[in-house]
């Protein structure tokens, strides 16, 4: 299995899924297979975005945590109203 972290990309054109912003996620890690699977858990465990933005690569980012890197806060998951 595989660590994967998802959020919304920042630079959305149009309309973005995660507007406005409370009742919706801004970040997932998640344990899957590969990028498709942790995609569809991400999805069936989102938030009120609208429509599917976190099967979509053009509204999320889905990338591998590697166990190797550099130090670094992986999350930060704050919504300031």
């Amino acid at each position: 299995m595989k660590l994967y972290h998802l959020y919304p990309k920042a630079n959305i054109k149009g309309q973005s899924p995660w507007e406005p912003w409370y009742d919706k996620v801004f970040g997932f890690v998640i344990r899957a297979n590969n990028e498709e699977e942790a995609r569809e858990l991400a999805n069936e465990n989102g938030g009120c975005e609208t429509g599917d933005p976190w099967l979509d690569p053009n509204y999320s980012e889905c990338i591998e945590l590697k166990e190797e890197g550099e130090v670094e806060v992986v999350i930060i998951d704050l919504a300031r109203a």
